[in-house]
């Protein structure tokens, strides 16, 4: 035989048969797409109380449930007007399909498609939407296969956690929450009419866009049932008068911007798959005092404004770029309860308390102050508060001054410590660091902890190292504590559709005795009673904390905390231009806190109000004259605190 003819028949066999090979590969690696059915699943976070926050998805907003979970009456429904025979076919219905064909042949064209239930699941999940008979053919085959692999029950689980519902919502438990803010189980034979009638035109039939629309199919769909004698005449008058509330929410519920971009950040690696892995993630967050955050962190800023207009001086500027954080939390656990990183997250998504690098000012006085104390200093500790020069060698070697100021430009010589931090002395502290020694003060903040960013020189007293408001929050919870440093922490734990639990605890460590710490309580407390903190206090709570103010008012601190809770508050231009003169922490920050505190005790009257005196801690009767007492700590000598909290450069990792 000719060799041409020879390669002639070849190819003629061979294509076919290469055909026929491509088509049965296809055919089985989609169909096992179905068969082994792992759909994109709508990962949920949780505040404490177990309120939502937000759904985390990626193009398809879907919650699963299994057939188990699904009533009896939504399958009723369902099968009512989509496909009666389904449990007496084996995926294609011959008699429908004789009468589409012959439609569609006098159509010239595909115009009725007798499609059963699998081949609409085929049609959603496997195939595209065109009217061809080549895909019509292939739905066909695939709902065939499904049939042969999966029983009916599972068809029907796959059909109702795969299908569009519209609204972005895919799946009968997604729309049913959505729609109706109900569980599959609480929806009326009306509701779960009106979500089965929407594979037929998810959009055209969507509630919350045709409303009347749908309710007339669902009433055809009740009617069809009324006709098999699913249900009778009552159920059917009482459902068909029924005229259900349906909801037009977004499809996230996204109520806590800052805290869900936090959870991602700190999940996204351990969880890759956190927008399609159908997740449930716990969060510390207390959605109340989340909203009292904002409201609190919203009116101060509306307050600055409104005192810049008054004056004169209101501008773009200010109007643009000012802004702010608030973080509260548990110091005891470090469960963050509210985290507001800015007054408007459309306007700005940058997360101030998490990512904003800021100088403290006084606000980081406490703990250097702490080390005096530590050192076998008492509040009552006189230390001077008089001008001096320091000077310093600069960066090209030539020797310069330096003649730091108090605030209000007033000496008065000879202070105690108490004093001098309740009116946030500078030249007190700055002159008491030199006193003791910069490195000795060094040592101390490392044993708390304070390791980075520690500027080379005696600014240190004055809080010029950069510090978010997160990690300003965490070493203050060693006074809050009774001296735990304790890593604030915002998730509880994660769960798995499969359920697994991954649990998130803090980490905590004892860096100071709680005789010691409570001295800086009693000294912070009474920054807010006639210090420069007053603007915190709250009528009836007693609240120990500190202002801050960096240089030309660039940034305006105030962090304190109850005997339950700490919370810390930043205000300043994003784009660190100065504030108006007169906007200390006092002044800007301050009420923020407190209005934030009322807002607490509003929503919890039984906070606790008081703070407990140690044992180890007595009232001395000597020092300022506006103070009400002063504190010693007479638990154990200087040398034997040095024993009981090592020293250590090491840097602490959580």
């Amino acid at each position: 035989m000719n060799k041409n003819l020879w390669i002639a028949l070849g190819l003629v066999i061979m294509i076919p048969l290469g055909y026929l090979g491509y088509v049965i590969y296809s055919f089985e690696y989609e169909t096992q797409r179905l068969i082994n059915y792992k759909p994109r699943l709508t990962t949920e976070v949780y505040d404490r109380n177990g309120e939502k926050i937000a759904n985390l998805f990626s193009n398809e907003h879907r919650y699963y449930v299994s057939i188990d979970n699904i009533p009896p009456r939504l399958i009723e429904a369902l099968l009512a007007i989509e496909d009666t025979d389904f449990f007496e076919h084996h995926g294609v219905n011959p008699d429908a399909i004789m009468r589409a064909i012959i439609k569609d042949v006098s159509a010239g064209k595909l115009k009725e498609g007798a499609s059963t239930i699998t081949q609409q699941l085929v049609k959603n999940a496997l195939l595209t939407r065109e009217k061809k008979f080549s895909r019509k053919f292939k739905e066909v085959l695939y709902a065939i296969r499904i049939e042969q692999e999966l029983t009916k029950e599972q068809i029907l689980e796959r059909y109702f956690n795969e299908i569009y519902l519209g609204h972005g919502y895919y799946g009968v438990k997604t729309a049913a929450d959505g729609y109706f803010r109900k569980g599959l189980k609480e929806l009326t034979l009306k509701e779960m009419a009106m979500l089965v009638a929407l594979p037929k035109g998810p959009n055209f039939y969507a509630p919350t866009k045709n409303y009347e629309l749908s309710l007339g199919r669902a009433n055809r769909i009740i009617e069809r049932m009324l006709e098999l004698g699913w249900i009778d005449q009552d159920t059917y008058d009482h459902a068909t008068q029924e005229r259900p509330k349906v909801y037009n929410d977004t499809l996230s519920k996204n109520s806590g911007p800052y805290v869900i971009d936090e959870v991602m950040r700190q999940l996204g690696d351990a969880f890759p798959d956190i927008r399609s892995g159908g997740y449930k993630i716990y969060t510390t967050i207390d959605m109340r005092l989340q909203e009292a955050g904002y409201k609190a962190l919203q009116s101060g800023r509306n307050e600055i404004i409104a005192r810049a207009q008054e004056a004169g001086e209101l501008d773009a500027n200010i109007q643009s770029q000012l802004n702010g954080a608030l973080m509260s939390l548990d110091p005891n656990t470090g469960e963050i309860l509210a985290m507001v990183g800015g007054y408007d997250y459309s306007t700005s998504p940058y997360n101030r308390v998490t990512q904003a690098k800021r100088q403290p000012g006084s606000a980081f006085k406490p703990f250097v102050y702490q080390v005096a104390l530590d050192g076998g200093m008492s509040p009552a500790s006189l230390v001077p508060d008089i001008a001096r020069t320091y000077t310093y060698a600069g960066d090209d070697g030539e020797e310069k001054t330096w003649k730091p100021k108090n605030y209000k430009n007033e000496y008065k010589g000879m202070v105690t410590i108490r004093d001098a931090l309740t009116h946030s002395r500078n030249l007190a502290t700055i002159n008491m660091v030199s006193d003791m020694g910069f490195g000795k003060v060094v040592e101390g903040l490392h044993r708390y902890g304070i390791v980075e960013n520690l500027p080379p020189d005696l600014s240190i007293a004055l809080g010029t190292i950069g510090i978010s408001p997160f990690d300003l929050a965490k070493y203050y919870t060693m006074f809050a504590t009774g001296g735990v440093l304790t890593n604030p922490i915002l998730i509880r734990q994660v769960i798995s559709p499969k359920g697994e639990t991954f649990r998130y605890e803090n980490k905590r460590r004892q860096v100071n005795t709680r005789e010691q710490t409570y001295l800086m309580t009693s000294i912070l407390q009474d920054v807010v009673r006639y210090g420069t903190g007053t603007g915190a206090s709250v009528p009836g709570l007693e609240i120990a904390g500190k202002t801050g103010t960096t240089n030309k008012n660039v940034d305006a601190w105030f962090i304190g905390y109850s005997p339950t809770v700490e919370t810390v508050v930043w205000m300043g231009h994003d784009n660190n231009t100065p504030m108006r003169r007169s906007e200390t922490g006092g002044r800007a920050a301050a009420p923020i806190f407190r209005y934030y505190y009322q807002d607490l005790l509003r929503i919890y009257p039984n906070t606790k109000r008081y703070f407990d005196r140690p044992a180890g801690v007595y009232a001395e009767s000597q020092g300022d004259s506006n103070a009400t007492e002063n504190f010693t700590d007479v638990s154990q000598t200087p040398d034997a605190l040095q024993e009981q909290v090592p020293k250590t450069d090491e840097k602490l990792v959580f």
